[in-house]
């Protein structure tokens, strides 16, 4: 099961012992009970039967107990290179964290780094509030053993998969470099003064500024050995000369700015179309795609989860759908 149900549903399954990873508003998580569960704030939704929607009522479920044997953790911020050391050896972690913390940052700086990153996959995506209740509501997590929240800390579901399944991660990006001006940038971080253009040192916000990029609708694209991954635009103050973005920059990474994309909906339903998508179990995809693509309503592919303010595939994501398939 990965479906929209209510919150009824939900309680029943976990009262059953049924491990979940859920998905909904936080007056909807409130209400749960103590179980093997975890969860996380958020009311934008895929769903297969009207595209993307704005749920307030109802929990978005994905029920792993088909799967494998499943174990529920907690971590803080100094902590978290214990998601991938703990993680099972053929299985993954689905990994919930609030958006706007010292744990997404911490994670988004360093995951890449932890021990076995990328050999034992984390999977998932970052709380978030609906739109119209930013700065008046922070993003919450859920560790059901105790259906306790928290504005900061990461909450795990281990999903130990038998001997004859493995996990195959698929990251969708619609986004690809521009042909234009090659972008370095010297230090990690959310917080962006000075970058190298073409070589040349510039300030980064007024470089934006001048490019008429300040909208934000066009991430910039990191060539990762030759995976690309990109590091949106949150706000830009030439004034100030200061650029805060949804994911961390790293130096040794060329960067260039995305083309744009016309029709999103359009673009997922291609690319979804080439996949194969026999055994998904978790999919997330981001808000500003929802937002810039104007998705409300929208079909793009039958893929169903959850549109966060983040996405976790071995490291954090932005601008990307994440498709989780065991097979």
């Amino acid at each position: 099961m990965n479906e929209m149900i209510s919150i009824e549903a939900a309680a029943e399954l976990i009262r059953r012992g049924t491990p979940l990873s859920l998905a909904g508003p936080e007056s909807a998580l409130d209400l749960l009970p103590a179980g093997n569960w975890i969860g996380g704030t958020i009311p934008y939704f895929m769903v297969a039967s009207g595209g993307v929607v704005v749920n307030e009522g109802k929990v978005f479920a994905t029920n792993l107990s088909t799967l494998g044997a499943v174990n529920v953790a907690c971590y803080g911020a100094d902590d978290l290179a214990a998601i991938a050391r703990h993680a099972p050896d053929n299985g993954f972690a689905i990994t919930i964290i609030p958006a706007g913390g010292e744990c997404h940052r911490r994670f988004a700086d360093d995951a890449a780094n932890f021990e076995g990153a990328f050999l034992k996959p984390t999977v998932g995506w970052i709380a978030g509030v609906h739109l119209d209740d930013l700065g008046r509501q922070s993003p919450k997590v859920y560790d059901g053993r105790t259906a306790t929240k928290y504005e900061d800390r990461a909450v795990v579901a281990y999903v130990d998969l038998p001997a004859d399944k493995t996990v195959a991660v698929e990251i969708v990006n619609l986004f690809e470099p521009e042909d234009g001006d090659l972008l370095n940038f010297d230090t990690t971080g959310f917080d962006v003064g000075d970058c190298r253009v073409n070589g040349e040192r510039v300030n980064f916000a007024r470089y934006v500024e001048a490019r008429g990029l300040a909208h934000g609708r066009l991430p910039l694209v990191g060539d990762f050995a030759g995976a690309h991954v990109n590091a949106s635009l949150q706000h830009v103050d030439a004034a100030a000369g200061k650029v805060t973005l949804y994911a961390p920059v790293f130096p040794g990474v060329d960067y260039r700015f995305a083309k744009p994309v016309g029709d999103y909906a359009a673009a997922f339903r291609q690319r979804l179309a080439a996949l194969d998508n026999s055994g998904a179990v978790m999919a997330c995809n981001c808000i500003l795609n929802f937002s810039f693509g104007e998705l409300e309503g929208k079909a793009i592919g039958g893929i169903e989860g959850p549109v966060t303010f983040g996405e976790i595939a071995y490291q954090l994501l932005n601008q990307t759908m994440v498709v989780v398939r065991v097979v």
